[in-house]
């Protein structure tokens, strides 16, 4: 009983440390793995690149994998890339049965100390991140110490004796093993790294272990396959292209394990590097003979699970969804692309608000009322739901200070879709009560509205690129047009007294005017807050 326990217990301290470890790896690398997540193309030993990388940084297929479900159903991603992906993520998934074979000796402890002393004693989430890290590693070792060492009581036990003893001459037993196990864990990575451990006390044969690691292979997919059963049928063919792909690579394999054994069997004299090693040489050998035939993988898959028109139905946000979360980076750069996504809307909306005041368009004043009750009150809505959960997750500090200003700017241009919406009500009135503008009045709001326009979207597009120099360039520009609005303003006044402008007509011009007046200033706030950035930090902004 008490090895058991013993077993349970390491392998709840391996879990734990898996996940430190991938929380801390995620704090370190996850905005370069984002930077990697958007080259991702069509090129794929690019894409097979990037999946290997970025689950040896993750420590996590899984988690990269629900990921890619995210991106898939939000049409960020094809199935074809995924499945290059896919295939570096099953090379890179092997790096922690590497590191795991190394016996290390009363070095984890030492480990587990100074990952203690960097999370106790360094505040700052910056230092944290190292120590998760460096606590992760160690708690990973203490928990594989903990399984090797019940192994030697458990082995005493008759019927366990025998199980182990039947895997090595029928290793289909130790496929399935793999495959439930997995299954149950959630960890490909966990069951392969328990094959190790069985090898440190020598209870398992190679073949034995081999089977494992082919079972847990196809166990990895139930992650991805669960997360996609309420997707679309893209993130399903994804989660079905992964099926396809570890159930080719073990069927390759399987009559084979003897012949492999014996090749493995020269790679090292040490059995736990034997078993790391075959996990390694037959992930690497399923990606490079699969490589050459992913666009037949992906038209198996999508006849497997053909796109349903009648199902498919758009989504009010396009980039965010709640599965991004695992991966906080990825979540801010989707959240961010979609705050620029709303206000090239409001952009529209702007520019549609505008033609119907000065031409007297109804059905383009309409279009603006309809997009702010459809689109703009909605989709804020999300985007602040998703940025407010993401504040619950555990972010950097730079993450944190992204997020609080995905929210900030989100209220900017929010409120410039009411800006635009006001100006098409304006219209409504004009050519309902048919009120005629001046040549004056004309020419100013021409003049004026597309200058406003303008600069939101340079702001719209400093925000998109980062761009610190397009950015100071809309804070001079905001300055320039409260010149030209008190001018206007000047003129407006001007005619109300001599009495030469109609009274209607710059009722309608004086709001406008004031509408016009804050999209500038929150054009203004969108550049000033990419100039406060920290990666803008020194640059030097033009007061507003």
């Amino acid at each position: 009983m008490l090895g058991f326990i013993q077993i349970l217990g390491g392998l709840a301290l391996f879990l734990f440390g898996i996940s430190l470890l991938s929380s801390g790896m995620e704090k370190l690398a996850g905005d370069q793995i984002q930077k990697w997540l958007d080259r991702v193309t069509n090129n794929r030993m690019k894409s097979m690149a990037f999946g290997t990388a970025s689950t040896a940084v993750l420590q996590s297929s899984g988690l990269l994998m629900v990921t890619m479900m995210g991106l898939i159903n939000a049409n960020l991603m094809t199935v074809t890339q995924s499945i290059s992906v896919m295939l570096g993520q099953e090379i890179g998934t092997t790096v922690t049965a590497q590191i795991v074979a190394f016996d290390i000796g009363n070095l984890r402890l030492l480990l587990v100390i100074l990952g203690y002393i960097f999370l106790e004693f360094f505040p700052k989430r910056d230092w944290r991140k190292f120590g998760e890290i460096l606590m992760g590693l160690g708690i990973i070792f203490v928990g594989m110490t903990y399984m090797s060492g019940a192994l030697d009581e458990l082995i005493q036990i008759p019927w366990i004796a025998s199980l182990l003893e039947a895997m090595g001459q029928y290793p289909l037993i130790g496929v399935l093993l793999g495959i439930v196990a997995t299954a149950i864990t959630q960890s490909s990575t966990a069951v392969t790294s328990m094959a190790v451990a069985m090898g440190v006390t020598q209870v398992i044969t190679l073949e034995g272990a081999i089977g494992i690691i082919l079972g847990a292979n196809i166990g990895s997919c139930v992650t991805g396959l669960l997360a996609s059963l309420r997707l679309s049928s893209s993130a399903r063919q994804a989660s079905y292209a992964q099926i396809l792909i570890n159930v080719i690579g073990v069927l390759i394999f399987l009559p084979l394990i003897t012949q492999f054994a014996t090749f493995i069997e020269r790679t090292s004299s040490d059995l736990p590097r034997q078993i790391a090693n075959a996990h390694t040489i037959f992930n690497l050998s399923v990606s490079l003979a699969l490589f050459p035939f992913v666009k037949q993988i992906a038209a198996v898959v999508k006849r497997i699970a053909p796109d349903d028109p009648v199902k498919m139905k758009e989504k009010l946000t396009k980039y965010i969804d709640e599965m991004q979360y695992a991966v906080p980076s990825v979540a801010l750069s989707e959240a961010a692309r979609e705050l620029a996504r709303l206000g090239e809307v409001t952009e529209e909306m702007i520019e549609l608000s505008c033609h119907a005041l000065l031409e007297k368009i109804p059905t383009d004043a309409e279009k603006v009322i309809a997009l702010e009750d459809q689109v703009v009150n909605p989709v804020t809505k999300e985007i602040e739901h998703f940025v407010n959960n993401l504040f619950r997750t555990e972010l950097s500090n730079s993450q944190y200070e992204r997020a609080l200003q995905i929210k900030t700017l989100l209220v900017d241009v929010e409120r410039v879709g009411d800006m635009a919406e006001n100006i098409a009500n304006g219209a409504l009135d004009r050519i309902a009560g048919n009120i005629t503008f001046s040549a004056e009045i004309a020419q100013q709001l021409v003049q004026l509205s597309n200058f406003a326009r303008s600069t939101y979207n340079q702001s719209l597009q400093a925000f998109r690129t980062d761009d610190a120099a397009l950015a100071l360039e809309v804070r001079v520009a905001e300055n320039e047009f409260d010149n030209m609005y008190w001018q206007a303003r000047e003129m407006h006044l001007q005619r109300l007294k001599d009495g030469s402008g109609d009274p209607e007509a710059e009722a309608i011009f004086k709001e406008t005017l004031r509408l016009l007046e804050r999209i500038s200033d929150h054009a203004d706030n969108l550049g000033a807050s990419v100039l406060q950035s920290e990666s803008h930090a020194s640059v030097e902004a033009v007061p507003a």
